[in-house]
């Protein structure tokens, strides 16, 4: 029996420094490309210091992930795509001019991404970039990014208050949804990825940080009371980034509105017979059972909290990620974060969690990545210490006591 686990970490971010997405935008974006970088600033601190090249230095991001134990990742984007004012995740896209060159620059990304991960083979599922306001170029572009090997599925933008798409309950999406069915291509939706702009203001700042999960969330009771499932029974959700011990309440919470609407669908008199109106054709199954057989969580740094409910949640759904490279992440100290989490969980549900469902659901090949992992994986045994002094310089939430705001 193997000694270490296989980490696979269903979180990490990268991205090409700016320049380097020149080469791969179709050449007639080259000139506008050209203004546009010499007069960029870029608004994120961590994409100007010198740790930067994380997000794009191969060697180097494979030496650190090693040494922190991790042998494979996912990996969402992270630094501004071609004429993007800032991330991609929290861009609208105002013009139809201003549209297609969005799309020209996440199709740069996502071309960078399949030859960043080629750099290397089987361990890298790269999650590639759609825009929704031309569901057709979405649809050719996920046939594009599957036949190109990316198989970390695609990241699905929100439609936040003032948007102008069609909500995501919409059936507008269903051909995205149908050739994701189709292609076994999972649907990530990222935290942050749906926030409407609420300006710089400190007050700005703190309520976006206490709405930004919640309009993650929105995704999954969008698609479920919309019928995505219903109507593409092979369709495979993940929430990634936004926590994993809201799943249980609200869930519970969602088969409470379904099973109070499907019942007044079906008693005309009533006052709220119209909001349950066709409800239980439309969508199916209850919620929760949508989430048993279509739903995923992207655990990035589980809290110690969160680990006794990880049966409630599902275990076969957990997987966990470090976050790397950015600062709230696990790295350098994901055996600490393992340890903190995980000590006392039985070895199997642990190894399911940290690995296991991420290769299923992703396609990583064990045989290729345990090796690897026999050799800077973290140990069985000292996962299974508790954790009593968290490192002194550590920043991830994972290392706050009883899931209190703030680091040990």
């Amino acid at each position: 029996m193997n000694e270490r686990y296989t980490v696979i970490s269903a979180d990490c971010h990268a991205g090409a420094d700016l320049l380097d997405y020149r080469p791969y935008l179709e050449s007639r974006y080259h000139d506008d490309f050209d203004t546009w970088a010499a007069s960029y600033v870029n608004p994120h601190e961590d994409l100007l210091a010198d740790t930067a090249d994380r997000n794009w230095n191969s060697d180097r991001r494979l030496a650190e992930l090693e040494a922190d134990g991790i042998v494979a990742e996912v990996v969402f984007p992270n630094t501004i795509p071609p004429f993007f004012p800032s991330g991609s995740l929290m861009a609208p896209t105002p013009t139809r001019e201003e549209f297609e060159r969005r799309w020209a620059g996440l199709r740069a990304h996502n071309r960078w991404l399949a030859d960043f991960c080629s750099a290397a083979p089987g361990r890298r599922a790269g999650v590639f970039q759609i825009l929704l306001n031309d569901v057709q170029e979405a649809v050719r572009e996920i046939r594009w990014a599957v036949a190109a090997g990316l198989r970390g599925g695609l990241l699905l933008p929100g439609t936040p208050p003032g948007s102008g798409l069609p909500e995501l309950h919409s059936r507008a999406y269903d051909p995205i949804w149908g050739v994701c069915e189709e292609l076994e291509v999972p649907v990530n939706h990222h935290a942050g990825s749906a926030s409407p702009p609420l300006g710089d203001e400190p007050a700005a700042r703190a309520v976006f940080m206490v709405e930004t999960t919640w309009f993650s969330h929105r995704a999954l009771w969008h698609l479920v009371f919309g019928g995505a499932f219903h109507r593409h029974p092979g369709l495979k959700l993940v929430l990634t980034e936004q926590g994993s011990g809201w799943i249980p309440g609200v869930l519970d919470m969602l088969d409470y509105y379904h099973g109070r609407l499907v019942a007044a669908g079906t008693k005309a008199s009533t006052a709220e017979s119209r909001f349950g109106a066709g409800l239980a054709a439309s969508m199916g199954k209850r919620p929760s059972e949508v989430w048993r057989s279509n739903c995923f969580v992207g655990a990035s740094f589980m809290r110690p909290h969160e680990v006794p409910l990880r049966d409630r949640i599902g275990l076969g759904k957990i997987m966990w990620g470090s976050d790397y490279p950015h600062d709230e992440g696990t790295h350098p100290y994901t055996r600490e974060a393992l340890r903190a989490a995980y000590a006392g969980v039985p070895r199997e549900e642990v190894a399911a969690m940290v690995g296991g469902n991420a290769a299923r659901l992703y396609g990583f090949d064990p045989a290729l990545l345990d090796p690897i992992a026999a050799r800077v994986g973290p140990t069985v045994a000292g996962t299974a210490e508790p954790l009593t002094e968290p490192p002194g310089d550590a920043t991830s939430p994972v290392f706050a006591w009883g899931g209190r705001v703030r680091v040990w």
